[in-house]
């Protein structure tokens, strides 16, 4: 089983409020693939109608109602975490969503990479004693300090390493295409050979000493595997 320490229930839920229906679905599909529960609205309205999340990504140019005021709403009624996400790139903008009750403020364009940075940086600030810890089995992620360990042996992995493997474990069991982890671990626009996976997945098994734990899925990509251990460590890695 894994689990994700910043979740409450394994799924840290997203709310993305955003009405470009091309950058919506481009969110809705990078965050899912790095493990999280996604839903994605088009209008303020429909942003203040859905059930509370732990993250709001939102959009303050929004048609209906103005993104500020959403979030003056949100904030008035939720913990969540908001993150204003926004082409207004002006400090004065800044400052009033942040007074209004947003977390932390985005400009467009921006990468994957530093949106999901952001999203860690604010459920960590919204609760701090709760490390970043993904379990499988034997294996342990510290997503905070990228420290790995298999049955409690630290194992030293490249950047790339950890997130080939960070990509798996966010969804242990589920198959993970080439281009996924491609898309994650290199770059959201990979049209490079994908023999290069091939020689990072053998390093990583090599290192993580662990038979079985990430499986290959032929014609599809990777997974990862059952294993059992004789003992699983009980203390963050």
């Amino acid at each position: 089983m894994s689990t994700r320490a910043t979740d409450r229930d394994g799924s840290t839920r997203v709310l993305v409020v955003e009405d470009d229906r091309g950058i919506a679905e481009s969110l809705v599909r990078g965050l899912r693939q790095a493990g999280y529960a996604v839903e994605g609205v088009r209008t303020g309205r429909a942003a203040l109608a859905a059930p509370s999340p732990d993250v709001v990504l939102l959009d303050l140019g929004l048609p209906d109602v103005d993104g500020v005021e959403v979030c003056r709403r949100l904030r008035a009624r939720s913990d969540a975490a908001i993150i204003a996400v926004t082409a207004r790139g002006e400090e004065a903008d800044r400052v009033v969503a942040l007074d209004e009750g947003a977390d932390d403020y985005l400009v467009k364009p921006f990468g994957l990479a530093e949106l999901l940075a952001r999203i860690r940086a604010v459920l960590r600030r919204r609760r701090p004693a709760e490390p970043e810890i993904l379990r499988h089995g034997p294996l342990a992620l510290d997503l905070r300090t990228r420290h790995v360990a298999v049955d409690g042996r630290t194992v030293t992995l490249t950047p790339k390493e950890f997130s080939i493997l960070e990509c798996l474990a966010a969804d242990p069991g589920r198959v993970v295409s080439r281009q996924q982890i491609l898309e994650r671990a290199w770059d959201a626009h990979w049209y490079g050979p994908t023999k290069v996976l091939d020689v990072h997945v053998a390093a990583l098994r090599r290192k993580l000493a662990a038979p079985g734990l990430i499986e290959t899925v032929y014609g599809h990509g990777f997974r990862l595997g059952t294993v059992r251990a004789d003992r699983q460590p009980e203390e963050r890695p």
